[in-house]
């Protein structure tokens, strides 16, 4: 399952990206494997709310729809803004699924229901009101379920992988083409415009989150946005970035030195980037997440740093940039070939900066494959 994907990312004389070329992605089979999941959960029937489920099971890419499991067979109800789209989407990945267009969701979602006695619902996905609209129309007892596609997810299959290695392709060529103007004087909010515009220009959608981009004392801040502070000479630079490619996301963390490295610096980077080779080391079929966590935790700790790596190892990528499974102490899910992780641990210091080293890596057969290809020391030779 996990050999190369056949995926094929370009790059011209100058190192940009172009022709992007991915294998074609498919859903078919996905409804039914849902439905085999179904019967652990006691229930005749599941209302699928969840935006990025829905895509997942059927291929539609539109922002209104509800996706009704039961019998092994699916309808997906949406609206009138969706009537030629959403049938369009869902023959073209495969997807045994039967289109409705109606504004008035609840009463499809009804009518689909009849006949069922208990219906699961996404609790961490349906909003209140939408759980009242059906639990006054719906003679049914309406039971919670928690990542019971997720879990599905989690797996990718060959055409998902060539997309997510092609977005961290972009991100390694630009990343290259960017890291040059990496100097005093250019400020954090020039640099992920920088970024954002690059990923464009090579072929993404757009960035797969908010740009990360922290320099000196905001570096010690993990999910720091962006601002008109200047970089100087001597400050760390930590770059968090990803693209989003057909709906699939990329992750990379690299840190820079402006300037001359300090001895200070040095040792953090080290020290981080160890650790981040011990996790990545580690990954394989069969560890739990934990045992992720632990390498990386146990190298910073031992250079007295514990304290400073003030958040999890990690976590799954796809077509949301935070999936399972989570790569944390206390998860001992274990990890299974075809699975897409971050292995990012990091040293934070308040006052004075930070370091991370983040890298996007499939689950193989033997170990794992890293997608995020750029250099991790380009600044610190």
């Amino acid at each position: 399952m996990m050999s190369n994907p056949a995926t094929s990312v370009d790059k011209n004389d100058n190192g940009a990206v172009h022709n992007i070329e991915l294998p074609p992605l498919s859903v078919t089979g996905r409804i039914e494997r849902v439905a085999e999941e179904m019967p652990s959960s006691d229930v005749d029937a599941l209302v699928v709310t969840n935006p990025t489920n829905i895509r997942w099971c059927t291929g539609f890419t539109g922002s209104a729809g509800t996706l009704v499991v039961r019998d092994g067979q699916a309808t997906l109800i949406s609206d009138a803004r969706y009537l030629e789209q959403a049938p369009i989407e869902v023959e073209a990945a495969g997807a045994a699924v039967e289109v409705t267009i109606n504004s008035r969701w609840h009463q499809e979602v009804a009518r689909a229901l009849i006949g069922c006695n208990r219906v699961a619902l996404e609790a961490e996905h349906i909003s209140w009101a939408a759980q009242l609209k059906l639990d006054n129309i719906l003679p049914h007892e309406l039971v919670a379920t928690y990542d019971l596609i997720a879990e599905l997810r989690s797996v990718k299959d060959e055409a998902e992988l060539a997309r997510i290695a092609a977005a961290a392709s972009i991100v390694d060529v630009v990343l290259e083409q960017c890291c040059e103007h990496f100097r005093q004087g250019i400020s954090e909010l020039e640099i992920a415009q920088m970024l954002d515009d690059g990923m464009r220009g090579a072929g993404a959608q757009g960035p797969a989150y908010e740009t990360i981009v922290a320099a000196g004392a905001n570096a010690a801040l993990p999910h720091a946005k962006p601002s008109n502070k200047r970089l100087l000479d001597g400050e760390l630079l930590v770059i968090d970035v990803g693209a989003l490619l057909d709906g699939y996301r990329s992750d990379m963390t690299r840190t820079f030195m402006i300037g001359e490295a300090t001895s200070k610096a040095r040792e953090l980077y080290e020290i981080v980037a160890q650790a981040q080779a011990a996790g990545v080391a580690a990954v394989k079929p069969g560890a739990l997440a934990a045992d992720i966590d632990e390498a990386c935790r146990e190298v910073i700790s031992a250079a007295g740093y514990g304290e400073a790596f003030t958040h999890a190892t990690g976590h799954g990528v796809g077509l949301d940039i935070h999936e399972l499974p989570t790569v944390r102490r206390d998860n001992h899910a274990i990890l299974r070939q075809g699975q897409v992780i971050t292995v990012e641990p990091g040293i934070y210091l308040s006052g004075y900066g930070g370091v991370r080293v983040e890298d996007t890596v499939a689950v193989t057969a033997s170990g794992c494959r890293t997608l995020t290809q750029f250099p991790k020391e380009t600044s610190w030779q």
